[in-house]
């Protein structure tokens, strides 16, 4: 009886969240759905713009909760401007929390508004999110041979044309860094050995593709990249072994006290254009991340481990960044399901708004 209490105790840490997250969702969606219609006379840069102020109230919400309902300790090493600016967001990929981090730094820049993902295909059909992260300016790609570069590009340069403000994250290990799965660690060591590439241990070996087309379809609008490498404490043992990193739901169950983030600005003109080149010059940059995270992992001295080589510093975000965003949105979801006409506005919104997104993204993303 005692343990099952504490079991029920434990999943409410998530459920709470998560209920909150997903609740809102059809609420956000709906005031997205009017925007769009009311902008299809209008120019597409004045819906981005809209649409991006729209996102940041969403994504300030779920940032309540992965920052400030978790007490999670952000420290962040390197160089992060205070200014927002046009990126590309390379980082080392590890835990689906791993999107978030991405939020968390362009919400300390005021550009939360601006992220957009480079995602796997499989995710155009997650329920409303799917159709709209398609719909913010995000790109769905598939891997290896089936990757589509023109659909890619010409998305990306629709984008630049109409002046639309970017914050592109691409994780370009293709998939997530997983110590319980040592074949496709395996596979992706084998492979940078027959390439001629440094075998790299705690990251994969990177794939060029994405990151190519994208820097090539924005060279001219981009201010800089930054190469992000991102550590959760506690997810290594005694002997410096590698653990799988928090899944959301662990997350928000408070399993990670902090997270160590280290940021590179990178000028745009020190990138490489041609693919080969760029190749070696992103791989170059993973074995950096590799050294980093050897470093954060394996430090012979103990003081030295569960941070990195330089000196970093603990960034907390204001509940006033956050806050008015979760009041707003579980408000008017609120409101809405308190009469017969918004319930079942609020169903019809899951239904049909999920049903359309699927068709749409499957003939159009």
């Amino acid at each position: 009886m005692l343990l099952s209490l504490v079991l029920y105790t434990y999943s409410l840490r998530y459920m709470l969240p998560t209920a909150v997250m997903l609740g809102t969702a059809p609420t956000y969606f709906l005031a997205w759905a009017v925007w769009r219609l009311l902008s299809s006379v209008l120019p597409a840069r004045m819906y981005h713009e809209v649409d991006d102020r729209l996102y940041t109230v969403y994504q300030s919400m779920v940032l309540f909760f992965f920052e400030s309902y978790t007490g999670v300790e952000i420290i962040i090493y390197g160089d992060l401007p205070k200014n927002k600016e046009n990126i590309i967001y390379l980082s080392n990929h590890q835990s689906t929390v791993d999107w978030i981090i991405a939020d968390m730094l362009a919400m300390r820049q005021n550009a939360i508004g601006h992220v957009r993902y480079v995602l796997k295909d499989g995710l155009k059909f997650l329920p409303l999110y799917g159709w709209y992260f398609s719909q913010h300016g995000g790109v769905y790609v598939k891997r290896s041979a089936k990757f589509n570069e023109k659909v890619m590009r010409d998305k990306l340069l629709a984008q630049v044309k109409t002046g639309t403000s970017m914050y592109l994250v691409i994780f370009p290990e293709g998939t997530r860094y997983n110590p319980e799965l040592p074949k496709v660690i395996a596979d992706s060591q084998a492979f940078a050995a027959k390439e001629g590439l440094a075998v790299l241990k705690h990251v994969l070996t990177p794939r060029v593709k994405a990151t190519h087309v994208a820097v090539n379809a924005m060279k001219a609008y981009l201010d800089a990249i930054y190469d992000v490498t991102v550590a959760y404490e506690g997810t290594v043992d005694q002997k410096g072994k590698r653990k799988v990193a928090p899944s959301m739901t662990d997350f928000l169950c408070k399993e990670c006290p902090k997270i160590h983030i280290y940021v590179e600005r990178i000028e745009r003109r020190d990138i490489p254009e041609e693919q080969i080149f760029m190749k070696r010059w992103l791989h170059e940059r993973f074995a950096v991340k590799d050294k980093l995270l050897i470093e954060f992992y394996e430090a012979k001295d103990p003081k030295r481990r569960n941070k990195f080589p330089v000196k970093g510093f603990s960034s907390k975000l204001s509940l006033t960044k956050t806050l008015p965003s979760l009041l707003f949105l579980s408000g008017l979801t609120a409101c809405m399901l308190m009469t017969e006409p918004g319930r079942k506005l609020y169903m019809k919104t899951w239904m049909y708004g999920t049903l359309i997104g699927c068709l749409w993204v499957s003939i159009k993303a």
